[in-house]
C-alpha cells in the first residue's frame, strides 16, 4: 500500500467531522435539529442509489418509521453523504446516511439535501463503517464482516482498523473471531438472541453451533457459556456436559420412573419434562435391540 494510503486511517480515524464538516456523535434526529447545513446540495432521490457496500444490513422498521414521521414534521435536518456513481453519470452513491435516505422516500419526499465528495472504495467503505461504528448502527457480525471486508479486499491489518475506527485491537480482534461462527450461529447474534459475548464464550468449545444452541434453548447467561465451553473441552464433548446437566435438573421421582422403564425394557430411558409436556427417549446400541423394542411396543395385549 502507498504511502498516502497509509495515512488515510488517521484522518479517517477522527470521525466524520474531519471528513465532511458535520457534528460527531449526534445519534437521533432529534440531536442534530440544531446543526446547520453546510456545503450541501439538494438531489432528487431519484438520483442517488444505496451503498452496495453498506456494513449494516438492517434496518429497524418501527425506527425508519419514527424518523419518517419526523421527517415529514421537520425535514431532513442533516444532509446525507454521497459520492458521485462510479458506474452512472448523474448519479450518486450513499456513503453515509442511509437511514435518513430511506426514512425520506418513505415520508414521500422527492428530493434530500447531501453534499457531494468524491472518494475511492477505500474511502467508502471506512466512512460506512466509521459512521456505523461511532453511532453503534451495527450488530456484531455486521461490524465484524466489515472489518472482514477491509482486511480481505484492502490488505488492512488490525492495527491500522484499530487506528481507523477507534476501538482498540483487541476489540477488533475479538470481532474478526465471531466469522468463525457458522451461518446458524451468526443469525442467532444477528438477531439478538445472544450477544457477542455468547458467541465468542462458545468458540472456545469443541463444538461451538451445540453450544449456542443450548445457550438460545436455555437462555443461559454469557457466564453459563463459559463453564460449559470449559467444561465441554475438558469431559469429552458437550453431549457429556449436556447429560450431566440433564440429570442433575432431574427430581428423584423422573430418575425413579427412568429406573423402573430401564429395567423393564432393558434399555436406557432419559425422560425429558417440562412442565405439563415432554418427551422419552429409549437408547438402543444395535438393530436387533430395535427389532425387539419394537415387537414388545407394539404386541397385543
Amino acid at each position: 500500500m502507498s504511502g498516502d494510503a497509509k495515512q488515510k486511517p488517521s484522518r479517517l480515524g477522527r470521525g466524520l467531522s474531519a471528513l465532511i464538516g458535520e457534528v460527531e456523535g449526534a445519534s437521533t434526529y432529534e440531536e442534530r435539529e440544531s446543526e446547520t447545513r453546510t456545503d450541501a446540495s439538494t438531489l432528487s432521490i431519484s438520483d442517488i442509489r444505496p451503498n452496495p457496500q453498506q456494513p449494516r444490513r438492517y434496518f429497524s422498521e418501527a425506527e425508519l418509521s419514527e424518523l419518517a414521521e419526523s421527517i415529514r414534521a421537520k425535514g431532513v435536518l442533516q444532509a446525507i453523504l454521497v459520492r458521485p456513481d462510479p458506474k452512472t453519470d448523474g448519479k450518486y452513491q450513499i456513503v453515509a446516511g442511509e437511514r435518513r435516505y430511506r426514512a425520506a422516500k418513505q415520508a414521500g419526499l422527492t428530493e434530500i439535501p447531501a453534499t457531494i465528495r468524491a472518494m475511492d472504495e477505500l474511502e467508502l467503505l471506512e466512512i460506512g463503517i466509521i459512521e456505523n461504528v461511532q453511532r453503534t448502527d451495527l450488530n456484531p457480525i455486521e461490524e465484524a464482516e466489515a472489518y472482514g471486508a477491509l482486511m480481505r479486499r484492502f490488505g488492512r491489518t488490525q492495527e491500522g482498523l484499530a487506528e481507523s475506527v477507534g476501538k482498540s485491537r483487541a476489540h477488533i480482534a475479538n470481532t474478526i473471531r465471531l466469522l468463525n461462527l457458522s451461518e446458524t450461529a451468526r443469525s442467532h447474534l444477528r438477531e439478538g438472541r445472544i450477544s457477542a459475548g455468547h458467541a465468542r464464550a462458545a468458540l472456545g468449545a469443541p463444538d461451538p453451533d451445540a453450544v449456542i444452541e443450548m445457550a438460545v434453548s436455555k437462555g443461559l447467561s454469557v457466564r453459563d457459556v463459559e463453564r460449559l465451553s470449559r467444561s465441554a473441552k475438558d469431559e469429552g464433548g458437550l453431549e457429556a456436559v449436556a447429560t450431566r446437566v440433564r440429570k442433575a435438573e432431574k427430581d428423584v421421582d423422573t430418575e425413579a420412573l427412568e429406573a423402573d422403564l430401564s429395567r423393564a425394557l432393558g434399555l436406557a430411558v432419559d425422560i425429558r419434562h417440562k412442565g405439563d409436556n415432554g418427551e422419552i427417549r429409549i437408547k438402543y446400541s444395535d438393530l436387533e435391540q430395535l427389532d425387539d423394542l419394537c415387537r414388545r411396543l407394539t404386541a397385543r395385549r
